[in-house]
């Protein structure tokens, strides 16, 4: 989300930065995922003020840290224009490019688009210490190599699920044998009438991700299933279930 916050505040004027869900910016991106096909020079990218002000708004690519800043990430991409003034219910496009850097040609790679809006200068509070917010969004890119087997949308149904130990608890272990990455929310594990839930995230080609389990106490039959949504390429949730791997 972006917006501005002005309180009274006794050290002077100061700028913070958080990360949010753009579903309560002011500035907001169209979808919420990118896609690159390798074959592509370059994807657009539109941004909307859904504001009441006129927006300031740096943009930039990292590789999955949160902490990164324009001139921090090693990102091989490039965006143009990097800084955009929008006004209140305009848009603005941003080109995308790939540098060209080595990339696996095996399997989706996925990076961070992040915009960072700065407010604009308080009015009428000249005389006053004031604290002024700029919120950033993030929203995944995945790099996608052309002539990749499959479907994206045949990779979550793939993953192959296990119940394990985890500390002094248990957890669901996900492991993906796709090209693709696969993001989930509403995960939960269900035993009998029992639903077990936990927080959901993504499963990256080839890998396993770990989700624990807080509920759980005991080890969990094989007739148990898990249940998720998928999100796809458009955004969308498509309900999935599964039962554990032998």
């Amino acid at each position: 989300m972006s917006y501005v916050k002005s309180v009274r505040f006794s050290v002077g004027l100061m700028l913070a930065s958080l990360v949010c869900s753009q579903a309560m910016a002011g500035v907001v991106i169209t979808g919420t995922r990118l896609v690159y096909p390798a074959s592509q020079k370059e994807i657009t990218i539109k941004l909307n003020n859904n504001g009441l002000k006129p927006a300031l708004v740096q943009a930039w690519v990292d590789t999955g840290d949160v902490q990164s800043s324009p001139t921090s990430s090693k990102a091989p991409f490039v965006l143009s224009p990097p800084v955009s003034r929008i006004d209140p219910s305009k848009g603005q496009s941003l080109r995308l490019m790939f540098t060209g850097a080595p990339l696996p040609v095996n399997k989706e790679s996925v990076f961070w688009f992040n915009i960072l809006e700065i407010p604009p200068k308080a009015e009428g509070l000249v005389e006053m210490n004031v604290l002024q917010m700029a919120f950033r969004s993030r929203i995944k890119i995945f790099y996608r190599p052309d002539g990749l087997p499959g479907l994206p949308g045949d990779a979550p149904p793939q993953l192959q699920w296990k119940v394990i130990a985890n500390g002094t608890g248990f957890a669901l272990q996900a492991f993906n044998p796709t090209v693709y990455h696969v993001s989930l929310v509403e995960l939960a594990l269900v035993v009998g009438t029992q639903r077990y839930e936990a927080d959901g995230g993504m499963v990256g080609p080839g890998e396993s991700t770990v989700f624990a389990l807080p509920a759980l106490k005991s080890q969990a039959g094989t007739a148990a299933q898990v249940e998720f949504n998928a999100i796809n390429d458009y955004g969308a949730l498509v309900p999935t279930k599964q039962s554990l791997k032998p």
